[in-house]
């Protein structure tokens, strides 16, 4: 599935890159602009300039549409994107001097239903994201693009700028966490 779905992104890019082809560039758009507006608006707090970031990278990328071809990973090139307008924004807006991951807030919800999450309770669900929303603010961001973005940990990686030993300890660490919560859950349960 994942292979295909990057065959088909890499499709779009070459079609965007080589023939200016809009249908092309309105599905890519469909496909990154709501996690790509997630992402910034966990880096800015803002959902109207996470919004505008959003739409700045797609501007960006329509503009220098032939690089393109000179991409890789489209999914890494547009994080990254997103992440450098972003960091932009709160340089510009004097709203920090300095940042780090660490001090993110990323808010984690369950938008998708999968036939696990069919199973679970809905106080299960509760409790799940209870969990995840108080991993501390990196590793929340990196469960959240690897869980809720379908982000590879390589592509992470490269994203946040890390090491990929460094987003393996940070998820182990978080499903750690999340399954202590679940196996509190049913201990109280019994």
């Amino acid at each position: 599935m994942a292979l295909r779905e990057d065959a088909n992104i890499q499709l779009l890019a070459e079609r965007v890159a080589s023939l200016g082809d809009e249908q092309a560039y309105k599905a890519l758009f469909r496909l990154f602009y709501k996690p790509l507006s997630q992402f910034a608006y966990s880096i800015i707090k803002s959902w109207e300039s996470a919004e505008e970031i959003a739409s700045d990278v797609f501007v960006n990328v329509w503009k220098h549409r032939e690089r393109l071809l000179q991409v890789d990973n489209l999914r890494v090139y547009l994080y990254v994107s997103a992440k450098n307008i972003a960091l932009n924004y709160l340089n510009k807006a004097a709203r920090t001097q300095h940042f780090s991951l660490d001090e993110l807030a990323v808010d984690f919800t369950v938008s998708y239903a999968t036939p696990e999450q069919i199973f679970i309770s809905g106080e299960m669900v509760k409790r799940i994201e209870a969990a995840v929303n108080a991993l501390p603010p990196k590793r929340k961001m990196i469960f959240k693009l690897i869980r809720e973005d379908g982000l590879k940990y390589k592509e992470v990686a490269q994203i946040l700028d890390i090491s990929v030993n460094t987003i393996d300890v940070h998820m182990a660490q978080a499903l750690k966490k999340i399954s202590e919560v679940i196996n509190l859950s049913f201990t109280r349960t019994k």
